[in-house]
């Protein structure tokens, strides 16, 4: 009895454990149910696609919805590989690419890139759905690019006037290693910008006019021409950044020499090359525009108000003009680089900390060099004689006397170039001297012009951030 009694527990716990759904029937396949019926017609999600960039890893994810543009001039029906530039397909040739000896020498890397093994992956570049991802570029800047590759001879020869175009061509072939295009659109921007009258220079005029940002906004005093004046001085600042970036010293050279020639003209662009040089550490614009910025201009700091009202300015700007309401003292929010409503030219704290420190500097080494002047050693002759005293007393004399004329005193206290090359003007008309030797008198000369070497070539320490021993 307690056997068959176990025996029908133990039936019954194995038939609900592996009996069989009633929904299914024997023999055949069970049915979905709704829901996983459209499961399973719902399409597999694409992989995520992991693009490289030159300055910053991005993850691209691909989604079935996105469409993409066909280029109009560089999708060639016949192309060999596909590239994806923000939303701009570009299907071009292979073999003019890569490192092909009827090409050119360069190993970029697109050739790079197309050597290397797929693996089980489906190859990218073969279809739009595909594509080879770029970042870091427009759509127009690669079509400049492959210009390059498929221009005829006549476009090639007309292309120095282009200058965007050369600029885009550089800096593309620049990012992708293409080291002999490089080199040719370097070499093309050089030759356009080094011409005489100078293309540069005609395009940015006199700003006593005009009034601009170095981040592209104007101020309100004129706007006729603002936006050909912004276009061009960012095309400056454009092209002094490419030649940096580039290594290419002959033309980083010649765009300096022009930006100072500019500063002469206004203190903004003292103020472009002061904010430049200290960006791209430019030593031989830092001491020369921070010493332009100091003699002409009043500056100011750009204040916690000033960004208050940037913000406020921000938020009024999405609302109309008539809901706007007048508020009279309100001052107007500026920016670094333009000048406010008392001609006072905005500028950053660092950048104030370092005018603060290069004047501290300057009218100290002047003072020291107001009481003490240039030592120079005697000759032999004259150091074999009695004669040396006098010859010592006659140019202490002539230093004390010529530190305080009108001449000098009348140029800044910072301006000890200036006044160093005023003194060199009095000695050079300073007429016979009965107790000076001959030859005492040119290392006396040599002495005064050595200073000025010296000062002239450590200007950019007096601006610096660190502490600096002084040499004067």
């Amino acid at each position: 009895m307690e056997a068959a009694d176990r025996g029908n527990t133990l039936t019954s716990t194995l038939g609900s454990v592996a009996a069989p759904s009633p929904s299914i029937e024997q023999g055949k396949r069970p049915r979905c149910t709704p829901e996983e019926s459209l499961d399973q017609n719902k399409p597999s999600a694409k992989k995520p696609r992991y693009t490289l960039d030159s300055s910053a890893c991005s993850v691209i994810m691909k989604q079935d919805f996105e469409v993409h543009k066909r280029d109009s001039e560089y999708y060639f029906d016949d192309g060999s590989c596909i590239f994806l530039v923000e939303d701009t397909l570009f299907k071009v040739h292979r073999s003019r690419l890569c490192n092909d000896s009827r090409q050119s020498k360069d190993s970029n890397s697109f050739g790079t890139m197309f050597s290397l093994p797929q693996g089980r992956l489906e190859v990218e570049g073969k279809s739009d759905e595909n594509p080879i991802v770029l970042t870091g570029n427009t759509p127009s800047e690669f079509r400049h690019f492959l210009w390059s590759f498929y221009a005829l001879p006549p476009e090639i020869n007309k292309a120095s006037e282009n200058l965007p175009l050369m600029i885009d061509i550089a800096r593309v072939s620049h990012k992708y290693d293409f080291k002999d295009l490089e080199t040719w659109a370097l070499n093309t921007i050089h030759e356009y910008v080094n011409r005489k009258p100078s293309p540069i220079l005609a395009a940015n005029p006199p700003a006593q006019s005009y009034t601009f940002s170095f981040h592209g906004m104007a101020s309100n005093r004129t706007k006729s021409n603002d936006a050909t004046t912004i276009q061009n001085t960012e095309e400056l600042t454009t092209l002094i950044r490419l030649a940096h970036l580039c290594n290419h010293e002959p033309l980083l050279t010649t765009l300096i020499s022009h930006l100072k020639q500019l500063m002469s003209s206004s203190v903004q662009y003292a103020y472009i090359a002061m904010t430049l040089a200290d960006e791209l550490d430019l030593r031989s614009l830092r001491g020369v525009a921070y010493l332009e910025v100091m003699q002409k201009a009043t500056v100011v700091k750009r204040t916690k108000t000033d960004i208050e009202l940037k913000a406020m300015t921000t938020q009024l700007s999405s609302t109309t003009a008539d809901t706007i309401p007048f508020v009279p003292g309100l001052p107007a929010a500026t920016e670094e680089g333009t000048v406010d409503e008392e001609d006072r030219l905005v500028i950053s704290r660092a950048q104030q900390l370092r005018l603060l420190s290069g004047y501290y500097r300057l009218t100290s080494t002047w003072e020291r060099l107001r009481t003490t002047p240039p030592a120079f050693d005697h000759s032999s002759s004259c150091g074999a004689t009695w004669h040396q005293h006098g010859c010592t007393q006659s140019w202490v004399e002539f230093w004390k006397e010529k530190t305080r004329i009108d001449a000098v005193l009348a140029l800044g206290l910072t301006d000890v170039v200036g006044r160093l090359k005023q003194i060199h003007k009095e000695y050079e008309r300073w007429g016979s001297v009965p107790y000076m030797h001959f030859e005492c008198r040119n290392a006396a000369r040599n002495a005064i012009l050595e200073v000025i070497r010296k000062i002239e070539d450590g200007l950019p320490d007096f601006f610096s951030d660190g502490e600096e021993e002084d040499e004067w």
